[in-house]
């Protein structure tokens, strides 16, 4: 059933944070292949995109294989009441990029995001140059096209090359092969998928344990006693309280099996809140 606050414009859109051309984008383009991409400023204007209804999606990054989890994602999950209903693995093949005027041996400043500068930071550092952190890949290209900096190259896609015009100095520009992230599709109508056997699929949730010795043991243990394959458990402060820990995890199990309910009955004996974020369909890349 379609969402009633949806408006017509927005029934086929998918929010991304960045400007086009970067990674979130191609996600886009590879997931909703016949979709219209709207590209935010932030994650917080992506996701608050889907709650005002002018966008069906919006697609998140939450990890990456070479530099870990997006840390800013995570505190604003808290935040919002949006469910997750798709994963999404996008390869990441960062390219060294500079307007066509410069060649490598000129190269004394690297920008890009954080995340991409860290995933390249081997390569950086062997042509000796600085990094300088920016807000977004494809920002970055988009600022050397309209801005000339001597000696600045940046870290972007193959597809900010082409937006914005500029030259690819070198291709595959990451220091590990098989660079990927990992994203996760927000919505704000729950779409569960019907559990059939024979089918993997991902349950995501928030909990927070009771201030109790042995909570998080406790509060985990039915997992293992019903043989449920954890596969992400992340923890994070809630509003500076040292004594109120939250946490995320992500379990090969749909939400409806009975293993999965027995399971989560012992956690929220142990927990003061769970939140179940959704059930969706484990992506192929987990398959291969």
């Amino acid at each position: 059933m379609p969402d009633q606050h949806l408006t017509l414009d927005a029934m086929q859109v998918v929010a991304y944070q960045g400007e086009p051309g970067a990674y979130s984008h191609l996600a886009c383009k590879h997931t909703f292949p016949d979709w219209s991409s709207v590209h935010c400023a932030s994650f917080v204007d992506a996701l608050q995109m889907v709650e005002r209804g002018e966008a069906y999606y919006a697609m998140i990054p939450v990890e990456n294989s070479t530099a870990g989890r997006v840390e800013e994602i995570y505190r604003e999950l808290k935040r919002t009441q949006l469910y997750v209903v798709k994963e999404h693995f996008e390869p990441v093949n960062h390219c060294l990029i500079a307007r066509h005027s410069m060649s490598l041996d000129q190269i004394t400043r690297i920008g890009s995001h954080p995340q991409a500068l860290a995933q390249c930071d081997g390569n950086i550092k062997a042509l000796g140059a600085k990094s300088l952190a920016m807000y977004d890949t494809a920002g970055a290209a988009k600022h050397i096209a309209e801005i000339e900096e001597p000696g600045l190259a940046v870290i972007s896609s193959e597809l900010a090359a082409q937006l914005y015009g500029l030259k690819i100095l070198k291709t595959f520009f990451n220091d590990s092969e098989g660079n990927t992230t990992r994203f996760l599709v927000f919505s704000r109508q729950q779409k569960m998928p019907v559990h059939e056997e024979g089918k993997t699929y991902i349950t995501s949730f928030m909990f927070r344990v009771r201030n109790i010795p042995a909570a998080l043991y406790k509060a985990m243990g039915g997992f293992a006693t019903q043989g449920i394959n954890m596969l992400k458990l992340e923890s994070y402060m809630v509003n500076g309280n040292f004594t109120a820990t939250q946490f995320y995890v992500d379990v090969e199990a749909h939400f409806q099996s009975s293993s999965m309910q027995a399971a989560l009955e012992e956690l929220n004996f142990f927990s003061e809140e769970v939140r179940i974020l959704g059930t969706y369909l484990a992506d192929d890349y987990r398959l291969k």
